[in-house]
């Protein structure tokens, strides 16, 4: 009997974890955090592009912001907080104490290491629309 119950309490929540994940339009998994911030989890061959599609994805599907609204990089690719033994980009819709010393000049390449960096979420969600040769789900 305590067999049962314990695989129905690791189901339950196993089930609780998967129903706070959203799936980007790109296929990557985006899990919130705890206070608010988000993580985009890494896939094989995964650029900064696939990352910050599915932080503005999440930004304007999942959290329904304004497209307007401004996507903060918190910390570059590290261990998950939410998915052990994977890495994840996480990112904010509030600026990291890091943005206020950097100047917001037009940004010249996609990057993952300036933590501040920031795109609003319509433009960041336009990069789950750049495959460059992969099969885009929304146009088969």
């Amino acid at each position: 009997m305590r067999v049962i119950a314990a695989l129905a309490i690791a189901l339950t929540l196993a089930t609780a974890a998967q129903a706070d994940t959203f799936r980007a339009l790109n296929r990557h998994e985006v899990n919130p955090l705890p206070n608010g911030d988000f993580e985009v989890v890494s896939r094989v061959g995964a650029g900064p592009a696939q990352f910050w599609c599915g932080a503005g994805d999440y930004a304007l599907r999942a959290l329904r912001t304004r497209s307007n609204a401004r996507v903060y990089l918190v910390q570059g690719p590290a261990p998950s907080l939410t998915e052990p033994g994977k890495k994840a980009v996480t990112f904010s819709l509030t600026p990291p104490a890091a943005a206020d010393a950097r100047s917001f000049v037009g940004q010249l390449f996609l990057s993952l290491d300036a933590v501040g960096d920031s795109l609003s979420a319509a433009v960041a969600q336009q990069y789950c629309y750049d495959h460059f040769g992969e099969r885009n789900p929304r146009f088969p």
